[in-house]
C-alpha cells in the first residue's frame, strides 16, 4: 500500500497570496526548500522550533513557539542514570518580540528576564544557546554547536488538511552534536560522535483542537548514524506522512501511515508502531520514563504524554533490505492541543 507521495526539490511557498495553501507545495522535499510565509488566520497560525539533543547521559530539549496569541519557551532536562528531570516554560502573551524565522534553518531567540534561548544558524553549524538562572534552585548554561553534515537530507513535508487548515513540518535527524550543559556545579559534556540532535520546526494553520503522535530517534548504531520518524493520526487520510528513517543522512521516505497502539491509562506499557497495510514498519517501544507537560490557561488547554525509552524491531527498506533496530534510544508522545 505504498502509494507515491508528489517529491519536489526546488523552492516553493507555502501559501498563496490569499494564505491559503498553495496546492504547490504538497509533497516532500530531502532539503529545506519550503518557504512558511504563513498570513491571516488568527489565532489559529501555530509556530515552533523544538530541538532535542541526546547526550551521552543527558537529554536536552529547548522549544521556541508561538502561537499566534502567546509565545511560549520551555526548555527541559533528564539524566538517563538518575532520571533527574526539571522543565522551565515561559509565556509572554501576544510575544510580538518573538519572530519566527520562514526558513527552517532561520535564526530566532527569546529573551526573558527568567530565561533566554537563542538558536543562530551560521556555516553548516545551529548554535543552541540557554541560560536560565533558576533552574530547579541551580543555574543552567548550555552551548551546544549542532553541525549539519554537507549532504545530509531531511524530511520537509506539507500534511494537506484543506486549504485553510494544514501544516508543514520539517524534521532534521542525527545531527552530530558538541559542547555543554552545565547545571549548577554539574557539567554534562557533549561528543560529537555519540551525542545527535533532532530539530521538530513546525509553521501551519491548525483547527481549534488536534492530536497526534510523533516517535522519534537519533542514535549511532554499530558504525552508521541512524535517525527514525513516524507521525499518526494527524497526518491520517491526507495522502502524506511524516514517516521516514535515516541512514548516515540519506532518507528513504515511507508513504504509509502508520499506526501506534499504546495503553492510555498506562502510557508506561509498551507502545507498538505499525505501518497500516503491511510489515513495513515493525517496532516495539519501551519506555522508562514518561513526561507530562500540561498547559491550562484560558483559551489553552494541551496535555503530551512524552515518554522516553528503546526502540527494538524492523524496517523493510526499499531495495528490499531490513534495517534491524536494537535498543535505540529514543522518544514517542501522544499530544491534545485545544488552541
Amino acid at each position: 500500500m505504498q502509494h507515491a507521495e508528489r517529491e519536489f526539490t526546488e523552492p516553493v511557498a507555502l501559501c498563496d497570496g490569499k494564505g491559503l495553501l498553495n496546492p504547490e507545495a504538497i509533497g516532500f522535499a530531502r532539503q529545506p526548500v519550503i518557504q512558511s510565509n504563513l498570513t491571516g488566520h488568527f489565532m489559529r497560525k501555530k509556530k515552533w522550533n523544538y530541538w532535542c539533543v541526546y547526550g551521552e547521559d543527558l537529554l536536552f530539549s529547548a522549544t521556541i513557539s508561538h502561537i499566534d496569541y502567546a509565545a511560549v519557551c520551555f526548555v527541559y532536562i533528564l539524566d538517563y542514570e538518575t532520571q533527574r528531570f526539571f522543565e522551565k516554560q515561559i509565556t509572554i502573551p501576544i510575544g510580538r518580540s518573538v519572530k519566527m524565522p520562514e526558513d527552517v534553518l532561520g535564526s530566532v531567540k527569546f529573551v526573558n528576564e527568567s530565561l533566554t534561548v537563542q538558536i543562530v544558524n551560521i556555516q553548516g553549524e545551529t548554535h543552541l544557546s540557554v541560560t536560565i538562572q533558576d533552574f530547579d534552585n541551580e543555574v543552567l548554561h548550555a552551548d551546544l554547536h549542532i553541525t549539519h553534515p554537507p549532504g545530509d537530507e531531511s524530511l520537509n513535508v506539507v500534511i494537506p488538511k484543506s486549504r485553510d487548515i494544514f501544516q508543514f513540518t520539517a524534521k532534521h535527524h542525527s545531527l552530530p552534536t558538541s559542547g555543554f550543559v552545565k547545571i549548577g556545579d554539574k557539567r554534562y559534556d557533549f561528543n560529537p560522535d555519540y551525542s545527535f540532535a533532532v530539530l521538530d520546526y513546525g509553521r501551519g494553520i491548525w483547527p481549534r483542537r488536534a492530536e497526534w503522535n510523533w516517535a522519534m530517534a537519533s542514535q549511532r548504531l554499530g558504525n552508521r548514524r541512524i535517525g527514525l520518524n513516524f507521525g499518526g493520526k494527524w497526518t491520517d487520510g491526507t495522502g502524506m506522512t511524516e514517516n521516514a528513517v535515516f541512514i548516515d543522512g540519506r532518507m528513504t521516505k515511507i508513504h504509509e501511515d502508520v499506526l501506534f497502539s499504546y495503553d492510555k491509562n498506562n502510557f508506561m506499557n509498551p507502545w507498538k508502531i505499525q505501518t497500516k497495510f503491511s510489515k513495513a514498519v515493525d517496532i516495539t517501544f519501551s519506555p522508562f520514563f514518561e513526561r507530562i507537560a500540561a498547559t491550562n490557561v484560558k483559551v489553552v488547554q494541551t496535555k503530551v504524554h512524552q515518554l522516553v525509552g528503546y526502540f527494538n524491531g524492523t524496517v523493510q527498506l526499499v531495495d528490499g533490505s531490513t534495517l534491524h533496530i536494537r535498543n535505540m534510544l529514543g522518544c514517542s508522545e501522544e499530544h491534545v492541543a485545544k488552541w
